[in-house]
């Protein structure tokens, strides 16, 4: 499994990695993306929805996972 964290103080969207990282897995590839940003999360799940994608949503304190397979 590949995990993205973005939780990390960055200079751009977080989203930017996690989607970047989506786009650049193979098919078939497991995908785990680490966030501590609530808005980042909901927009991530919407967009996994629309694609088709199903996930796993793990909550953990501060931080977020979303776990899928592309």
């Amino acid at each position: 499994m590949k995990s993205i964290d973005t939780c990390t103080p960055l200079p751009y969207s977080p989203l930017i990695p996690a989607v970047k990282a989506i786009c650049e897995a193979q098919q078939g590839e497991t995908l785990e993306i680490v966030t501590n940003q609530e808005q980042g999360f909901a927009d991530l799940k919407e967009f996994l929805a629309e694609q088709g994608m199903g996930f796993r949503e793990i909550y953990d304190r501060d931080k977020m996972r979303l776990q899928f397979t592309k």
